[in-house]
């Protein structure tokens, strides 16, 4: 007869200590960067999303939520003033001090880790999802996903030779940078048939005439909002060295939607089909 009672009693035990690794459902979520807010927005949980920050535009329904940073800065007074039970950010965007006064308040934050290639895309709607607290959803977009960029990689345009892509980000004149290996854009570059066109550095570096014509691109690449803070195609092509590229010769400048370039989510076959389509 003891023996039974604790059989029983083991069995109540492990079943709560199972039930209590199970997270529950978030109901008022804080989102902080475009591909957090649109992945969540894609697992049907966007209107459980209370706030973004100032990245998140897309889709529309996103783009009118109220953002609670500005230029990339957040203010934990305006986070907590929403009452959130679960904030989603970006690794590393948050000091210590940060995590430690919204642990104290009892918000719970997940860091999420963003890597930059197929099998992160995955990654990354299964980390959202696990943090949400629904797995199930997150497996099925995954798949969706993953099956999507297996399609829209072998449909792709193809060139003997791969065009060299230079990418720089403009905040006007003042404010340009190129990207080098190993950042999101350089991944996006590959995965659509094209070649970084910087292979000296890593991440980003400012924007320099000499480096311009040194790498001689055939194709340069650029956000539509970083264009436009330029004056647009035409300003750009008069700016010094940029007629002595290949791409400045052939006016080919491509300018396409930052969010949808940088998702590296559920939106990743799209925008290789759509950069493909550009420089191809």
């Amino acid at each position: 007869m003891r023996i039974k009672k604790y059989y029983i009693l083991l069995i109540i035990v492990s079943f709560f200590s199972a039930t209590q690794c199970v997270v529950a459902q978030a109901k008022r979520i804080i989102t902080l960067s475009s591909a957090i807010s649109e992945t969540v927005n894609a697992l049907g949980h966007g209107k459980n999303i209370l706030a973004t920050d100032v990245t998140s535009v897309s889709p529309e329904e996103i783009n009118r939520l109220p953002k609670v940073s500005r230029n990339r800065s957040f203010s934990v007074e305006s986070i907590t003033a929403y009452r959130p039970d679960l904030i989603l950010v970006p690794e590393g965007d948050f000091s210590k001090e940060n995590l430690y006064q919204f642990k104290s308040l009892g918000i719970r934050v997940v860091a999420i880790r963003q890597e930059f290639s197929v099998q992160g895309a995955t990654k990354f709607i299964r980390q959202i999802a696990a943090a949400i607290g629904d797995k199930a959803r997150g497996e099925q977009l995954a798949q969706k996903t993953e099956s999507n960029i297996n399609t829209t990689l072998s449909q792709l345009k193809k060139s003997s030779k791969s065009p060299k892509v230079l990418f720089i980000y403009a905040r006007g004149v003042g404010t340009m940078n190129v990207a080098g290996k190993g950042s999101s854009i350089d991944e996006i570059i590959k995965l659509a048939g094209g070649k970084n066109a910087i292979q000296e550095f890593s991440d980003f570096k400012p924007y320099t005439t000499e480096a311009l014509i040194k790498s001689n691109p055939d194709v340069i690449l650029m956000f539509d909002f970083g264009l436009s803070s330029l004056g647009g195609r035409a300003a750009f092509l008069d700016l010094p060295g940029v007629s002595y590229t290949n791409a400045g010769k052939n006016k080919k400048i491509v300018e396409m939607n930052g969010p949808l370039l940088i998702n590296f989510s559920n939106r990743l076959p799209e925008a290789i089909k759509a950069l493909n389509n550009r420089i191809l």
